[in-house]
């Protein structure tokens, strides 16, 4: 079988390529950046291109069996006009330009990310995959995303959007940011800390990833975000206790505000996202606990 990859040069799109290619896959895979790590296997074809722009790259995903968009250029950092434009557009112009090239041959299949800032910031009303959408840039963005994916089901390809949590990993993802401060025992809560803080394990996104392609009945709209649902406080300690660190040092709500503007709100934002429906169609978790995946993390 043959697999797509856009964003293949991440952190999720190089695991999601590894576990790809030792299935015995043909990876295709596409990214901004100059090389890939796997860049001498040989099932692996990789394209450096912008995808917001048409390209070369656009023929190799046609007529691929499986097809994963993983495209979208980090919200970790202050935003400013120009950057959530470019935010904007490495996701929708990314994918927009994906589904026109797809052929929509027989069994083709779309796995396409989202996030969890889909429903923007709910307190602690509790949420499953068929609440309504929140009003701020990033509950925003994500609904464009997931139309411009969903419009992939208008040429019968069957489509899943998956709405991550915070990705949590050995050598990268969310840990990567936070764990340096807790080592110098300068972490600590967000704000009040009683913001949900949704969270996901990468095994089990790829895991999951596993599960759509050999479950063809699946399809539609996915929370990927672990089932034990903590707050931002609960988080802080739990890092800092496998970390055997303080966690004393809490960043009030408006320093964040200040220094991060509209990205600081997104991280007091809270979101009890829960995995309704990956858990009624049959998926196992590996991570069922924050401790579980974050003990995972740092000992990897």
């Amino acid at each position: 079988m043959h697999a797509f990859i856009t964003g293949g040069a991440g952190f999720v799109g190089t695991r999601i390529l590894s576990s790809l290619l030792e299935k015995g896959f043909n990876v295709s895979a596409v990214d901004l950046a100059p090389a890939h790590p796997y860049l001498n296997h040989e099932k692996l074809t990789y394209f450096q291109a912008d995808t917001t722009l048409p390209g070369p790259w656009q023929e190799t995903a046609a007529n691929a069996d499986l097809v994963i968009n993983l495209a979208g250029r980090s919200i970790f950092h202050y935003w400013t006009k120009a950057s959530m434009e470019t935010m904007r557009n490495s996701r929708i112009l990314t994918t927009e330009n994906l589904v026109s090239s797809l052929s929509g041959k027989k069994d083709q299949t779309l796995i396409s990310t989202s996030a969890i800032g889909y429903y923007g910031s709910c307190g602690d009303e509790i949420l499953r995959e068929d609440h309504e959408s929140g009003e701020d840039f990033l509950a925003r963005l994500c609904v464009e995303w997931e139309s411009a994916a969903l419009a992939a089901e208008k040429k019968g390809i069957r489509t899943v959007c998956m709405r991550l949590g915070i990705v949590l990993g050995d050598r990268g993802g969310a840990l990567a940011k936070m764990i340096p401060a807790y080592r110098m025992a300068l972490g600590g809560p967000l704000g009040s800390g009683k913001q949900w803080m949704p969270w996901i394990h990468v095994d089990d996104i790829l895991a999951a990833v596993d599960f759509f392609v050999s479950h063809p009945e699946t399809s539609g709209v996915y929370n990927l975000v672990g089932p034990e649902s903590v707050t931002n406080a609960d988080f802080s300690r739990t890092l800092a206790k496998l970390l055997r660190r303080p966690d004393f040092f809490r960043v009030p709500a408006f320093v964040l505000r200040l220094f991060l503007g509209d990205f600081g709100e997104i991280l007091l934002a809270s979101q009890r996202g829960v995995p309704e429906k990956l858990e009624k169609e049959g998926f196992q978790f590996s991570f069922s606990t924050l401790e579980s995946a974050i003990k995972n993390a740092i000992e990897s």
